[in-house]
């Protein structure tokens, strides 16, 4: 791995230029990334749904509703970020 100094590397960040060989991706982390257990009671109604779409899907329950959680926070923080409001606040 190459050295540089960190004025250097913004620099060359900043201009878009390929800045992998100054990093050492092994020791990359994910802040806030790890998974927290929720509890959370829903009618079997929707859970038997929710564990038909993640089986047609090939996914987990979890992974499913954590994606279907993401996706929804992102939407509403760009329609806030638009200026628009959601129906339900």
């Amino acid at each position: 791995m190459k050295t540089i100094t960190a004025e250097e590397f913004d620099r060359k960040f900043d201009d878009g230029e390929d800045i992998s060989a100054y990093v050492d991706w092994s020791k990359g982390v994910h802040p806030n990334r790890d998974l927290c257990p929720v509890s959370l009671e829903l009618p079997q109604w929707l859970v038997n749904a929710i564990n038909e779409r993640a089986e047609k899907l090939g996914l987990t329950s979890s992974d499913l509703m954590r994606s279907w959680l993401e996706e929804a926070l992102l939407q509403q923080a760009g329609d806030q970020a638009d200026g628009r409001r959601d129906v339900a606040e």
